[in-house]
């Protein structure tokens, strides 16, 4: 059974010490970074946001973070998609704050990269962030939310969606695949899609029907959850969003075996957990009170722990945008949300060999 150390965001009383900053320093001084990290190069791997979205992991702790490799011996640097290093710069994320330079994934271009090949046959090849898989070590540092497409986005998805080539990224959301369709009637023509759109593959024609790039679209479907009155669909077939899920997991099992045991460590942050990924580049209000922040050397043990700590009784009601005029009442409060059970890609990657979903919580007073 594997451990995972939680630094609760409860503050029982007006004292430095236990605030949530004091105890994630508390938590890291019983991770072993010595053991893990003295002399090694070590990528932390973190999802920087984009745009105006401010719900990111606060430069604080991304610090705090750095300094504790350091004092352990090891040579870190933040590093996450190849044309990130502006959106990084606009949150903080910079040396004179965090004490680390952040690096292109992919190198400057998105073409540093080494294909491998997953066992699962309908992804076949992936191509692997060079700057990832060439350090010694690796922290998964990641910001638990909601997602529309996997339901939640913390580790697994960190590592199969933000350690990858933009090419490849499209080819895992392509596992979803589905036809689009579009009602004109249905459509005022206010080109929320067009902005929500991050490959900039939708547009309106010279007679105002929609048009979508299937070279450059890569099945996200920010273009049908940003569309307020659903004028868009996809029509999802059966087992498509399980296969979606399984590509993550056979992702994250590629890049994982360029690491020795022992030299990937897990780190999510419950904080500010919003229902959409931080790559809308907006945020919407949180939808639960802060939770804390949670560490494991397993990636199983730590998505599963962070999927039951974040429960649809703390709903704060309100906090949704109006265009989710409806919740479901069965699941997880995440299924609820985007009627996808986000345990899918947890249960995927333990049948993949990456761990046990079995976990004792070890509170960090």
């Amino acid at each position: 059974m594997h451990e995972v150390l939680f630094a609760s965001a409860h503050v029982p009383r007006l004292e430095r010490n236990v605030s949530l900053p004091a105890r994630f320093e508390r938590l890291l001084a019983r991770c072993d970074y010595g053991g893990r990290f003295e002399g090694k190069r070590v990528a932390i791997k973190m999802h920087v946001g984009s745009a105006i979205g401010f719900y990111t992991i606060h430069p604080l702790f991304v610090r705090m973070l750095v300094d504790a490799v350091r004092e352990a011996g090891g040579k870190p640097y933040l590093t996450d998609g190849s044309f990130s290093t502006d959106a990084a710069t606009a949150r903080g994320y910079v040396p004179e704050v965090v004490g680390a330079r952040v690096v292109g994934a992919g190198g400057e271009h998105d073409k540093y990269f080494y294909t491998v090949t997953t066992e699962l046959e309908e992804l076949g090849d992936v191509e692997l962030c060079g700057n990832i898989v060439d350090a010694d070590g690796l922290i998964v540092f990641s910001h638990g939310k909601g997602h529309g497409n996997s339901g939640f986005g913390g580790a697994i998805k960190n590592i199969a969606m933000g350690c990858v080539s933009y090419p490849t990224r499209g080819k895992i959301h392509a596992l979803m695949r589905g036809h689009f369709e579009w009602d004109g009637e249905l459509c005022t023509h206010c080109e929320q899609c067009i902005s929500g759109c991050p490959t900039s593959a939708i547009k309106f024609n010279d007679d105002g029907e929609l048009v979508i790039f299937d070279h450059h679209c890569r099945y996200c479907m920010h273009c049908t959850t940003s569309c307020p009155t659903g004028a868009i669909t996809m029509e999802e077939p059966v087992g498509k969003f399980e296969l979606f899920q399984a590509g993550m997991a056979a992702t994250c099992k590629e890049a994982l075996k360029f690491f020795e045991p022992g030299a990937v460590h897990y780190i999510t942050v419950l904080t500010n957990i919003t229902p959409l990924c931080d790559c809308w580049g907006f945020s919407t209000r949180p939808l639960v009170p802060d939770i804390g922040i949670i560490a494991c050397d397993n990636i199983v043990a730590i998505e599963q722990a962070a999927l039951d700590m974040i429960r649809h009784e703390d709903y704060i009601p309100g906090t949704l945008p109006d265009q989710y005029t409806t919740m479901g009442d069965e699941g997880h409060l995440f299924q609820r949300i985007h009627g996808k059970d986000p345990y899918e890609q947890v249960r995927r990657a333990e049948r993949m060999g990456l761990g046990s979903r079995e976990y004792r919580l070890v509170e960090v007073e």
